[in-house]
């Protein structure tokens, strides 16, 4: 599977997540949020930023329970439950958020 952006052609696994992290840029993730059926807002794009920054602070992606609490300490109680990350993102946090985020898909996950 592949994506276009920049005017390159970018590798996804069978599933869509990004072969090489370091390719990821927010055109990358425009194109992986367009195969996820996801079209981004601004409010998508704070969970993104954070989803990277959280892993470029801790070098693991975060578990939604700690991705909440850090989005209720951030953007308040509204944006912190998970019936808000799934409006958002229908496949959650872990499948759709960090896929289209760039970031390694976790053990255990499709």
């Amino acid at each position: 599977m592949q994506v276009e952006a920049n005017g390159k052609t970018i590798e996804l696994s069978e599933a869509g997540w990004l072969e090489n992290l370091d390719e990821w840029t927010p055109e990358v993730a425009t194109e992986i949020a367009s195969n996820e059926k996801v079209e981004l807002s601004g409010e998508h794009w704070d969970i993104i930023n954070l989803a990277r920054e959280l892993f470029a602070e801790n070098g693991k992606v975060c578990e939604p329970r700690a991705f909440s609490k850090h989005m209720k300490k951030r953007y308040g109680k509204d944006r912190s439950d998970s019936k808000y990350l799934y409006a958002l993102f229908p496949y959650g946090l872990i499948k759709s958020a960090n896929k289209i985020a760039g970031l390694p898909r976790p053990k255990g996950c499709s």
